[in-house]
């Protein structure tokens, strides 16, 4: 049965006619600080709206920082994980907001990062599973981001441990999962394939190239995938809303790498 709160919420960042998104998270301030791109985040967010981002990914501190009653509309994704850098276990993320309070906010939807394969993975899995619970009985979509990262993983990027990344956020009630590219279209088609919810992937490290960045999302679409979730390589861009211009024309617009990367 269809929960038609999700339905509706989903739609707000979710484009009808494409069923692809393109999320800028800008929850970085807690893990990293204050860095490049975020100091002054009402500016940023207009940016990225007006370049056509569907929605902007914050922590639940942000949203009246953020707020700005003016400009384009863009979705609301209020992140429910956290751990800083300064700690002494960065991979532990703990949740930090719930779910009754994103929507009192009025968030679109919620997202968690869990590191599969992480010492404490176990503590993350559990609470993933509230938090999917919660969501359902609130019809409030939930974006997981999940990460094969721990001891027992040599590549974060290969196609084995991403599908079974993606698969996991499907397997414990996410609607969505964001994960890491494999590298190429025909592993990234098995980890489409293996998961029965969107997969969007995360944009990584700050790339020099632009154009990479654009073929990377280009071969993602290929392979199955459902849009970006793209931070820094989007907001400590030299022009954000370019940025998001050119990744919206090849998300929804059905523009080759090259031919988005001509636009101004």
């Amino acid at each position: 049965m269809v929960n038609i709160g999700k339905a509706i919420r989903m739609e707000r960042f979710m484009r009808r006619e494409t069923g692809r998104t393109i999320i800028v998270p800008m929850d970085h301030g807690v893990g990293a600080g204050p860095i490049s791109g975020l100091t002054n985040l009402p500016n940023t967010i207009d940016k990225v709206a007006s370049g056509g981002a569907s929605a902007v990914l914050v922590h639940m501190g942000m949203v009246k920082h953020g707020h700005r009653k003016h400009g384009n509309d863009v979705g609301l994704i209020i992140h429910l994980s956290a751990s800083t850098s300064l700690g002494s276990n960065s991979s532990h993320k703990v949740l930090v907001t719930t779910v009754e309070e994103a929507i009192k906010v009025g968030a679109d939807a919620v997202s968690i990062h869990v590191n599969v394969g992480a010492e404490d993975e176990p503590e993350m899995l559990q609470g993933f599973g509230d938090i999917a619970r919660k969501c359902e009985e609130w019809g409030m979509p939930l974006l997981a981001m999940v990460y094969p990262r721990g001891p027992k993983i040599t590549c974060e990027f290969g196609p084995d441990v991403v599908a079974h990344a993606a698969r996991l956020g499907a397997e414990l009630g996410a609607d969505i999962v964001k994960t890491n590219y494999t590298g190429d279209i025909d592993s990234f088609r098995k980890v489409v394939q293996g998961c029965p919810i969107p997969v969007i992937i995360a944009g990584g490290p700050h790339m020099d190239s632009e154009l990479s960045l654009l073929e990377i999302v280009a071969d993602s679409l290929e392979a199955g995938g459902k849009g970006v979730a793209i931070g820094r390589n989007v907001f400590q861009s030299e022009d954000p809303t370019r940025t998001i211009r050119r990744i919206h024309a090849v998300v929804h617009e059905g523009f080759t790498a090259k031919e988005a990367y001509k636009l101004e």
